[in-house]
C-alpha cells in the first residue's frame, strides 16, 4: 500500500541501444540525474536496436533478462562500456558480461535462443517509433521527447528543468 502523501516519482524513459557509443556516453547524464533524484525519478531504459548494428537486438534481449535476473542496469552499464568489444565479440561478450556480474550466464544463452524477450525488445521499439524516436538516445519525460543522438549538450539541464517542474507540483 502506498503512502498517499508520497509523491510518485516523475519517468524518464531512455531509448537506448547497447552497441551504440552515443548510449554510453549518455550514462554519465543519467548517472547523474539518478544521483540528483534517487527515486524521485524513474529511469526506464526502452529498447530501440538500430539495424546497422547486429548486435544491438540480441543486446537487448539480454538486458531483459539481466532485469529478470535482478541486475538490469548494471548489465546495461557494463555492456554499454563496452561496445566495441560487443561490435567485435558479439553474443559471448553477452555471456561474459553476465559472468562477471554473477548471474546466470546459462540462462542467457538459453533466453537467447528460445526468445523469450523478443515481444518486449519489439513493443519498446514500437513505440519509439510511434512517437518518433530514430536515433539513440532518445529520452522522453513529460510526454516532451529530446534526440539526444547528435549532441548531448544541454539535454541533462532540460530534463532536470522539466523533472523539477513536476515535482513542485
Amino acid at each position: 500500500m502506498t503512502d498517499s502523501t508520497t509523491p510518485r516519482p516523475v519517468v524518464l524513459d531512455v531509448w537506448c541501444e547497447l552497441q551504440c557509443p552515443d548510449c554510453d556516453r549518455a550514462l554519465t547524464d543519467v548517472r547523474a540525474l539518478r544521483a540528483r533524484y534517487g527515486d524521485r525519478l524513474e529511469v526506464r531504459l526502452r529498447h530501440f536496436p538500430l539495424e546497422k548494428h547486429r548486435h544491438a537486438y540480441a543486446a537487448a534481449q539480454a538486458a531483459e533478462e539481466a532485469a529478470d535476473q535482478g541486475s538490469g542496469w548494471p548489465y546495461v552499464e557494463a555492456v554499454l562500456a563496452g561496445t566495441r568489444e560487443l561490435t567485435q565479440r558479439g553474443e559471448p561478450f553477452l555471456l561474459e558480461v553476465a559472468r562477471e556480474l554473477g548471474l546466470d550466464a546459462e540462462e542467457f544463452d538459453t533466453a537467447l535462443i528460445d526468445g523469450r524477450h523478443l515481444l518486449a525488445v519489439d513493443a519498446d521499439q514500437a513505440e519509439g517509433k510511434a512517437i518518433g524516436v530514430t536515433g539513440t538516445p532518445t529520452y522522453v519525460i513529460d510526454g516532451e521527447r529530446l534526440d539526444g543522438g547528435k549532441s548531448q549538450e544541454g539535454l541533462r539541464e532540460r530534463i532536470e528543468s522539466i523533472a523539477d517542474r513536476l515535482l513542485a507540483d
